[in-house]
C-alpha cells in the first residue's frame, strides 16, 4: 500500500522535533561548560549519551557552528569555541552600547509599537521559571527581552547586526556574578517600565546603565577577572543623545 502523505509529514515533524531537542540539549551542555571551551566534539559519544542516532547530532552541530559556539577543525571534526577574552568582551559591549541605548529610546518614543507591557510579562515569566541551570534560562530570557526592543524599533539592519554577534550565547558561557538573576531582573524592570511609560530619556539611561553593569559582572568570568571598563572608548559608553524622529 502506498504511504499516505500525512504519515510522511508526521514522521518529518517528529524528525524535526527530535533534531531541535538534540540541538537544545547540546547547546545547554556548552553553556553550562559540561562540554568545555575548546573541547573536541565526539559525534558518536554525544549520540550515545543522548540516546539518538548520529544524524540529529550532526545537524545540531551545524546549527551550533552558525551560533558560533562550535568551530570546524581541520582536517576534520568540530570543537567548541573558546570563551570571550577581555578584549572580545570589551569590543562586544562597545557595539552594544552604541546600538541598544538608542534602540530603547526609539522603542519608548513609538507608542503604537511600544513593547513595554510584553517586556514586563517576559520578566514575570523568567522570574517564575528560575530553576535548573540558571545560565541557560538567563540566556533565553535575555535574548527574548532584548529582541522585543529590537523588533519594536523595526530596523532589520539593526536587528541583524545584533543577532550576528550572538551576544547572549557567548556571554552566558562566562560565570556572571548575578547567577541568580536578581540584578538582571531589577535592571530589566527599570528599562521595561521606562519604555512602557514612553519615557525615552529614562529608557536610554536605564539601558546604558544595564549594559555597563552587565559588562562588569561578566568580566568576572574572563581570565583573571580583569576590569572591563578601563579600555572602553568614551564615545562608545556615552554616544551623543539624539531625538528619534
Amino acid at each position: 500500500m502506498a504511504e499516505r502523505a500525512d504519515d510522511r509529514a508526521g514522521r518529518a515533524d517528529v524528525s524535526r522535533s527530535a533534531a531541535a531537542s538534540v540541538y537544545e540539549r547540546i547547546r545547554t551542555m556548552i553553556l553550562a561548560s559540561e562540554i568545555a571551551p575548546g573541547e573536541k566534539l565526539n559525534i558518536d559519544q554525544l549520540a550515545r549519551q543522548l540516546g539518538v542516532s548520529q544524524t540529529p547530532v550532526r545537524e545540531a552541530v551545524q546549527r551550533l557552528e552558525g551560533d558560533q559556539l562550535v568551530v570546524a577543525r581541520r582536517p576534520r571534526g568540530y570543537a567548541t569555541t573558546q570563551l570571550l577574552d577581555e578584549a572580545g568582551l570589551r569590543h562586544m559591549f562597545e557595539v552594544r552600547l552604541l546600538l541598544e541605548p538608542w534602540s530603547a529610546r526609539a522603542a519608548a518614543v513609538d507608542r503604537a509599537a511600544n513593547p513595554g507591557a510584553a517586556m514586563l510579562r517576559e520578566i514575570d515569566r523568567f522570574a517564575a521559571e528560575m530553576h535548573g541551570d540558571p545560565r541557560h534560562l538567563m540566556s533565553a530570557h535575555d535574548t527574548r527581552f532584548h529582541e522585543l526592543i529590537l523588533r519594536a524599533v523595526g530596523n532589520d539592519f539593526l536587528a541583524n547586526a545584533f543577532r550576528q554577534m550572538h551576544p547572549h550565547l557567548h556571554l552566558f558561557r562566562l560565570y556572571p556574578a548575578d547567577i541568580d538573576g536578581a540584578h538582571t531582573i531589577a535592571e530589566h524592570e527599570r528599562i521595561a517600565r521606562a519604555i512602557a511609560a514612553a519615557d525615552p530619556d529614562e529608557a536610554e539611561q536605564a539601558m546604558r546603565a544595564h549594559l555597563l553593569a552587565a559588562m562588569e559582572r561578566f568580566s568576572a568570568g574572563v581570565d583573571g577577572g580583569a576590569p572591563s571598563l578601563a579600555g572602553v572608548r568614551p564615545g562608545a559608553v556615552r554616544p551623543r543623545t539624539a531625538d528619534v524622529g
